[in-house]
């Protein structure tokens, strides 16, 4: 059996010679779980920190031991779980970065393959998309009327969040995202009413434009500094989710801090989004999200690539944002 390890322990940005693809002694179903083949891995831009012994307090896997870690919707091959049977299929936050997996109980859920697409279950019905609906839903409770400002807006997570909120019955949508590739995807994909592109000189002031009435709700995934920028375009009472900070996953020291005046200023509701804490709401966000992809309300894109091999050249390219789409990685064929 094949898995990804690091090739030594890591000091910055993970890049893909810092992985080594290598064999290892096939693992036995536990007592109470079940043996699966991993089929869609999904790539994340955490595990990047995790990498790292920085996310959460979780550890860095070991050089040479561990498998990379990553969540996957996975077959099983063999159960010793009540109520599952070889052939089904199901989800897991710990799978890693390997062929085949063993996984104990409690650590994966069962999936039915006929609400989606299997490999959505990496992306927008797995944790990306549980993220985004925990954000709108949950947290600032998207309705009608709210004027939504979406950061990081291509991706997984922002993408998502702006087609919620649409569902939800926002009336304006706008991203920020970087680049024309990555902005055409935000409005002709994903339906954002507006997407404005950070790395074209003279940004600020289209933001600006593209915000006639200001937002009511922010959706933060990148920095504290691009949180700063919303921050004073946001409403009276406006609500700030924030969620990720990626520009933080690799710097030794935390950037400077929000402008704790300015929140008082405008009476913003800043909330933090954890998504460990919406775990038990999977299912639900899955039947509800599953009605949207059936009727064409809620669309996703890909960035995929075939065979386990493949995993550390997409995720060089997902730490330095140059995939356009969820990275998943089809380990072997459905």
């Amino acid at each position: 059996m094949k898995q990804v390890v690091l090739k030594h322990a890591l000091a910055a940005r993970p890049c893909a010679d810092d992985f080594a693809l290598v064999e290892v002694d096939a693992p036995v179903c536990p007592e109470g779980g079940v043996l699966v083949r991993v089929v869609h891995l999904s790539l994340d831009p955490y595990v990047g920190s995790r990498l790292r012994g920085k996310h959460m307090g979780e550890p860095a896997p070991r050089p040479g031991v561990d498998a990379i870690p990553g969540a996957a919707a996975c077959q099983v091959l063999e159960s010793k779980a009540a109520g599952i049977k070889a052939g089904d299929w199901v989800h897991a936050m710990e799978v890693g970065w390997r062929e085949v997996a063993n996984l104990g109980p409690g650590t994966f859920r069962l999936l039915n393959p006929k609400t989606a697409p299997l490999a959505a279950h990496a992306g927008v019905l797995g944790m990306p998309g549980l993220t985004a609906w925990a954000g709108m839903t949950q947290l600032a409770k998207v309705g009608p009327g709210d004027v939504v400002l979406v950061d990081a807006a291509a991706g997984p997570v922002g993408g998502t969040v702006g087609q919620i909120a649409r569902i939800k019955g926002a009336k304006r949508i706008v991203g920020i995202a970087g680049g024309a590739q990555k902005c055409a995807l935000v409005t002709d994909t994903y339906g954002f009413d507006a997407c404005i592109d950070y790395k074209e000189d003279g940004w600020e002031q289209a933001l600006s434009e593209a915000l006639p009435e200001p937002p009511t709700v922010y959706f933060e995934n990148v920095s504290t500094e691009m949180a700063s920028k919303a921050l004073m375009r946001l409403a009276a009472y406006g609500r700030m989710v924030l969620c990720g900070l990626v520009d933080q996953y690799h710097a030794d020291q935390p950037p400077p801090g929000l402008n704790a005046g300015l929140i008082v200023g405008k009476r913003a509701q800043v909330m933090g989004l954890v998504v460990y804490d919406f775990y038990p709401l999977w299912d639900a966000f899955v039947k509800e999200a599953g009605t949207w992809i059936a009727d064409g309300s809620l669309v996703f894109k890909e960035d995929r690539a075939i065979g386990l091999e493949a995993a550390p050249a997409l995720f060089e390219r997902l730490m330095h944002g140059q995939n356009v789409g969820k990275a998943v990685v089809s380990v072997s064929p459905e």
